[in-house]
């Protein structure tokens, strides 16, 4: 497994070492390169980043050792209060990493456009309605094979199971809470669609035990 590893500043990440268990799915809400989004961040006021970006080809680019952390949950108070549980900073024990994809898109006039007004002609995927979209920027068959092999080797690393939590693509309690596992953004946030319940990705999920 090849990782291109980006020249990330270090002020905009904690490099504090930290025990991790969690590993959290997101995608980016953009086109392009991982190189844009790093720099992107990197004019953020607080330190946003995840550790990985995998762009449309497969391409895995480290932005920085997963050993430390950044801040890629962005959640509050509020969303523990969701499950009367007390706040903790989930930042410091879990993995982030990015899919490039634009996420929810609308359909105007036959063309599909995302939420910065980009028009999308590619990789549309149509699902039931989730979280307020009916059409998403599909993730790639070849960004799906290489958070395959990412996930397998976070797990061996961190010591994370890999088992498929049927409530991923739900708010729930046992993500906030703090449960060991894969999760992807939506298990924290109501207000987020990343990452959406794509049938390839959920078919990959599944199987990671099998072929860890």
């Amino acid at each position: 497994m090849k990782i291109i590893k980006l020249d990330f500043p270090e002020n905009q990440y904690v490099k504090q070492e930290t025990e991790k268990n969690q590993i959290v799915l997101h995608h980016t809400v953009s086109g392009g390169k991982a190189a844009a989004v790093a720099h992107y961040w990197e004019g953020v006021e607080h330190r946003i980043a995840t550790s990985y970006i995998i762009e449309r080809d497969g391409t895995i680019n480290e932005l920085f050792d997963p050993k430390y952390w950044g801040g890629h949950l962005g959640m509050k108070v509020k969303h523990f209060m969701l499950f009367n549980l007390g706040y903790k900073n989930l930042n410091r024990t879990s993995i982030g990493i990015e899919l490039i994809s634009w996420g929810g898109i609308k359909k105007i006039n036959n063309k599909f456009y995302a939420c910065y007004g980009n028009e999308v002609k590619d990789n549309i995927l149509e699902l039931p309605k989730y979280r307020g979209y009916t059409y998403f920027h599909k993730y790639t068959n070849e960004q799906i094979e290489s958070l395959k092999n990412l996930l397998i080797d976070l797990g061996n690393r961190f010591k994370i199971p890999l088992d498929f939590h049927e409530n991923i693509f739900e708010t729930n309690s046992s993500a906030i809470s703090g449960k060991s596992g894969i999760w992807s953004h939506t298990s924290y946030r109501p207000d987020k669609s990343d990452i959406f319940p794509q049938k390839e990705m959920i078919e990959m999920l599944k199987n990671l035990t099998k072929i860890k």
